[in-house]
This record gives structure tokens, sequence and C-alpha cells, in this order.
């Protein structure tokens, strides 16, 4: 039995849907373990320019299947892990469609993209407290990084669960749409990142992380100049920059 489903647009984005709606896509291993071969499969298809994650309803994703451990709960929560951090690790830009709950591991699913899409119905709780049990998978230092050390803390430490409106208040997500035309935005902004050149798409979202760790915009200054020189470079800057002088020189 299948727990993903892939899907490619013929606008360079392939759509990973997690399907195990009885579990209301929970992260069981077997679930983690696809995730991982879907990302990886879409990361080698060259036609393939950007990523949306997103459930089959009525939830994005339900938390981690914590009965499955094993007998080593390190290595079974690491296989966990296995699966949001394959999102969370990709060098394409990636978009969640988050069309219902995001719990616990499920959230950090969501926050293992680079740009999260709120559907009316979305909602955004970490719960791990809740349920007994400290937080996991860099869910502390991902959620802080994104929307903050108050919020953060108003979600981990007191249970506080933000629904659509509220998350894109708060800068969780970058807006709400309505259920039904979650995807397609979703689909839409990630056809946008997959239209330019899939190098330099590539090249740019490693700068935004490397960016967080500079001191200085001297050092930004200096880490872009070397990327973007070589970008010059490529094919595809030519040939978009002989077309931008035909437009320029027609329109004159």
């Amino acid at each position: 039995m299948t727990h993903i489903r892939i899907d490619r647009t013929d606008h360079g984005v392939g759509i990973i849907t997690l399907d195990d709606e009885r579990r209301r896509n929970a992260l069981s291993l077997e679930l983690c373990e696809e995730l991982t071969d879907a990302v990886t499969s879409l990361e080698e298809d060259s036609s393939v320019g950007a990523l949306v994650v997103t459930g089959a309803p009525p939830a994005f994703c339900a938390g981690a299947d914590l009965t499955q451990l094993g007998d080593s709960a390190e290595d079974g929560l690491r296989r966990i892990y296995d699966g949001f951090l394959s999102v969370a690790r990709t060098g394409l830009p990636t978009v969640a469609a988050v069309n219902g709950p995001a719990v616990g591991a499920g959230l950090n699913l969501a926050l293992a993209c680079d740009l999260r899409i709120a559907g009316a119905s979305a909602r955004f709780d970490c719960r791990f407290l809740e349920l007994g049990i400290h937080p996991g998978g860099g869910h502390t230092w991902m959620l802080r990084r994104i929307v903050g050390p108050q919020t953060a803390a108003a979600m981990v430490l007191c249970g506080e669960v933000l629904d659509a409106d509220s998350a894109v208040q708060r800068g969780l997500a970058w807006e709400r749409t309505d259920d039904e035309e979650l995807l397609a935005r979703a689909t839409g902004l990630a056809a946008a990142a997959a239209a330019v050149p899939r190098d330099l798409s590539l090249a740019t979202k490693a700068t935004l992380s490397e960016v967080v760790d500079l001191s200085t915009h001297g050092e930004a200054v200096d880490l872009e100049l070397a990327k973007q020189l070589e970008s010059m470079n490529e094919p595809a800057f030519a040939e978009r920059l002989a077309k931008l002088k035909a437009k320029v020189h027609g329109a004159g």
C-alpha cells in the first residue's frame, strides 16, 4: 500500500500528497520512507523545478505515529525525522499547501517548506507538551526562526493553536486562501519558482540560507557577487539578455 501520491504539472512543479486518510496522514515509518523517496525522485527529474507538499483531506498531517518506534526509540524517531528533513534539505523551492491540521511532526513538515499557504481549514498545532513529549526534529529551531521567540513560546509552551488568519498575522504562513483554491494557489507560486533556470533557483535558495549566518552587509555583497558572476556566465542569462535587448530596440 502506498501512502504518497506524486503528480507532475506541465509547469515544472512536483506535487507530493500525503495519502493515508485513515490515519489523517500521520508520519508512519512507511510514509516517511516513501516521502524521502518521492523527494529524491523529483530532485532527480530535471523537468521539475519546485515542489508542493500537501495532504489528502481532511488533514495536512496529524503528527508522528509513535506506536511504530520499535526496540530503539532513537532509531525510530530518526527514521520519522528523515521524512520531513528530506523536504527541509532539498535544494528545490518548496511550498506547503496546508489544507487542515498540521500537528506536532506534521507541523515540522510544514515548517520544513520555504513557504506555507494556509487553507481556511488550516490549524497549526505544536501539541508536543500536551502529549507529554519534548519537541523533536528541530521543531523549536525552525519555529522560532520563522515566527520569533514570543510566538514560538506561546505555541510550544502555552499550547496556542494558530488558525489560517492568525498564522498569516504571525508570519507563519504567507497567505490564507479558501480550501478549494489552495492547491491551485500553491502550485501557481511553485510554478513561478520553476519558471527560472533550475540551477539559478537552487543557487538562490542556498543563498537565502547562507546569509542567515552572515554578520554584515559586506559579507552578503561578497557572497552574492561570486554567485552573480557565475550566473552571468550561463547560457540562460545570455539568452534572456538578448530577448530583453530585442524587446527594448523593438519598442524604440
